[in-house]
């Protein structure tokens, strides 16, 4: 199996917390960035998704907090999707920095709403089939 897409980032001083450490919650945005770039390389923008009725939906996300960031640390963001049967798709990311040491690993669960239904769609991994220029990203 290939590497997963992934994306660097660096712990800016404003996203962390009293004690120094990268803010709980940015960890999430780290992890909505690398999937967002995933799209991108994959040639779905987030305009061109929403103009085609649908649009992504976050139903669960899990963090591990593994080892601390602090600002300045550079950052590689991973991103995996994976499939089954259903209405929804996994994604497992990890924040990983140079060395190897595993700062947190991010499982979400997520699906592809119709934007006029309000409903998940029944096949997402036909629509990233369809929109992606490059549907390998996804695992496909």
């Amino acid at each position: 199996m290939s590497e997963p897409f992934s994306v660097p980032v660096t712990v800016r001083g404003y996203e962390t917390d009293v004690q120094g450490h990268l803010n709980q919650a940015v960890y999430l945005n780290y992890a909505e960035h690398a999937r967002w770039s995933l799209l991108r390389a994959a040639g779905i923008g987030q305009a061109e998704l929403i103009g085609t009725g649908v649009g992504p939906v976050a139903l669960e996300t899990t963090i591990r907090y593994r080892r601390e960031l602090l600002a300045g640390d550079e950052v590689e963001v991973t991103c995996a999707f994976l499939w089954g049967e259903g209405k929804t798709f996994r994604m497992e990311q990890t924040i990983r920095k140079p060395d190897g040491t595993v700062a947190a690993e991010i499982t979400a669960v997520g699906g592809l709403m119709d934007l006029k239904a309000r409903r998940l769609l029944p096949d997402p991994q036909k629509y990233f089939k369809e929109l992606a220029t490059d549907p390998s990203l996804f695992g496909l």
